[in-house]
């Protein structure tokens, strides 16, 4: 463990200062991460039940996604920086007031598994920030910073950019201090995520991808949110997380630039990789739509590569 672990007073912006990252996109960060402590917050103490409306995909929403996606909202646009803001929660994204000549677009699922929070299982937020005011026909190679917010036993926040990949940890008195700093996915996965096993009945090839690693002695950890599935990843040093097409959903379920795409910016900077079922590197796809769906396999390099070898025979 590095001293930098230890040193309580390394704060997610003067860390973020020192290692390079400019003033306005830091002022990005520092918002997310302020949002994450009124969203903890929420979690916590406010209403678990269901509200009167849906959300883009039509799906009942919780009281505490549209607090959620409020909260984000507000906060970035506080900022002054960011010039629109698209949400999971949301059809269309929302123009934003900008006074900064250095614009940014921030997509948010603003609480991802959310419908597990009856269970008191850990979930979380997931953000991108590309710099500009928009996400169309951009791909996950114009992303400047991506990461996340899970909300458990502790509330952690990770973030990437083009500087590197940081665990940050909330401590007693409210401050997100540097809990890890060399996180680094090994090539070979320990640890496998497989989502939808329901797609096994009408995927001979999936029920092949499942056995495949059960047998070589992979350990199961499916917990049915993409950011603890993922943070355990990252948390062991290795692991793969799949969730593949089905008849239900042809291109896949979760969607590109609010789930797939900052998580394949966060995982490549860890050292592992994100492709689609076909084998196309999710940072190659173009956002031609807010709520775009893909394919995704991610995590450590060679588990990802047999996986879509597997899924393609």
């Amino acid at each position: 463990m590095s001293k930098k672990m230890l040193d309580p007073f390394l704060r997610v912006d003067p860390f973020l200062r020192d290692v390079g990252v400019t003033d306005d996109l830091r002022r990005v960060i520092f918002a997310i991460a302020h949002a994450g402590k009124y969203v903890a917050h929420a979690i916590r103490n406010d209403n678990l039940g269901y509200s009167e409306s849906a959300n883009s995909s039509g799906e009942k929403q919780l009281t505490l996604d549209l607090m959620s996606d409020a909260i984000f909202c507000n906060h970035l646009q506080s900022t002054g920086v960011v010039a629109r803001f698209a949400s999971e929660e949301q059809k269309d994204s929302v123009p934003l007031h900008c006074t900064s000549e250095e614009k940014f677009a921030v997509a948010f699922d603003p609480l991802d598994g959310s419908s597990l929070v009856d269970t008191d299982f850990a979930i979380g937020s997931i953000f991108t920030i590309f710099r500009g005011s928009d996400f169309l026909g951009k791909t996950g190679k114009d992303i400047v910073a991506s990461g996340y917010i899970i909300y458990g036993p502790r509330t952690v926040f990770m973030v990437a950019t083009r500087h590197g990949l940081w665990e940050f940890t909330e401590n007693v008195i409210g401050e997100f201090v540097l809990s890890r700093d060399d996180l680094r996915l090994a090539p070979d996965a320990e640890y496998f995520a497989p989502g939808n096993l329901r797609a096994t009945i009408e995927r001979p090839e999936y029920e092949k991808l499942f056995l495949y690693w059960a047998r070589k002695g992979t350990t199961l950890r499916y917990s049915g949110g993409m950011v603890p599935d993922i943070h355990m990843m990252l948390a062991k040093g290795s692991g793969v997380f799949a969730y593949p097409s089905h008849s239900k959903y042809p291109e896949g379920k979760l969607r590109i630039l609010f789930e797939c795409a900052p998580f394949a910016f966060l995982i490549t900077a860890a050292g592992g990789i994100a492709m689609d079922e076909h084998g196309v590197n999710i940072l190659d796809k173009k956002i031609t739509a807010l709520h775009q769906r893909t394919s995704i396999i991610v995590g450590s390099r060679n588990d990802v590569e047999k996986a879509v070898e597997i899924l393609n025979q």
